[in-house]
């Protein structure tokens, strides 16, 4: 198997959540092709099936990430079959949107038991064995909806801000390891995401995206991803669109909620 290096560290291994689809089914193959052993954990058995057709380097693993003793047993699982784990790419979620009024309290906690606890999960699962190796990378998928608030995906942008803040203090709190991790922040991307959130609340702002094409492609976001790895970036906002919004969240949040609902309107 051939080995691809990111700046002095060599992945052999690496490991992707929700990698049966979206953002993380692309970076899956995309290592895979470059002779990483993937391991690629999703909850569809088909769609993880159908995957590990594609490449020899996938290795699929049915997984729910918020059964934290199932995801601690299947990484064992991966060192032990694989080989120790040398990069974490978490992309596993969920989008059912809704008014905050109107949406299931079930769905509510769903969207914080996936998002948000699956990231706690399998970030307790795989930072440890990194940092007791004191090597490695650690990739964790936010959301810019998780600054910049979106209306009838309330639940959402909710349980990707726990993620947006875990994941920042993470970084602080191990600014001492040679463990790189890294919080990326997309816009909307072209993933099935987009078509869970328009058959549940359909939000506007999403319908205008899928409308007029305004949304990020998901090979646009791994491009971005990979150049924030080689450059050892710690908050990846992947595009340009990100970057304005976050700065205009962060610095005039009522100019953007302005823009927002000027947006929104019928």
């Amino acid at each position: 198997m051939s080995k691809v290096a990111s700046e002095k560290l060599t992945i052999h291994i690496a490991v992707v959540t929700g990698g049966a689809s979206g953002m993380g089914k692309v970076y899956a193959l995309r290592m895979a092709k470059q002779g990483i052993a993937v391991a690629v954990l999703d909850r569809s058995e088909s769609a993880l099936a159908e995957l590990a057709t594609l490449s020899e380097n996938i290795h699929p693993y049915t997984c729910d990430v918020t059964n934290i003793e199932q995801v601690r047993h299947i990484i064992d699982t991966i060192e032990q079959q694989l080989g120790p784990v040398d990069r974490l790419v978490h992309c596993a979620a969920i989008m059912p949107t809704g008014t905050l009024a109107a949406q299931p309290v079930g769905d509510v906690h769903q969207l914080m038991a996936v998002n948000y606890g699956g990231t706690v999960n399998v970030v307790s699962a795989i930072l440890p064995r990194l940092k007791k190796r004191n090597t490695g990378q650690l990739v964790i998928f936010g959301s810019l909806g998780g600054y910049v608030p979106v209306p009838d995906c309330g639940a959402y942008c909710a349980s990707k801000a726990a993620v947006n803040f875990f994941a920042e203090i993470l970084i602080e709190e191990n600014r001492g390891s040679s463990v790189h991790i890294m919080l990326v922040c997309p816009p909307l991307v072209d993933t099935p995401l987009l078509q869970q959130a328009t058959a549940t609340g359909n939000p506007k702002t999403v319908r205008d995206s899928i409308q007029n094409k305004r949304f990020a492609t998901a090979d646009g976001m791994i491009d971005a991803l990979e150049a924030g790895l080689h450059r050892k970036t710690t908050v990846l906002y992947p595009n340009s669109e990100a970057t304005v919004l976050a700065w205009l969240r962060r610095f005039s949040p009522r100019l953007v909620w302005k823009v927002i609902h000027a947006a929104n309107r019928v």
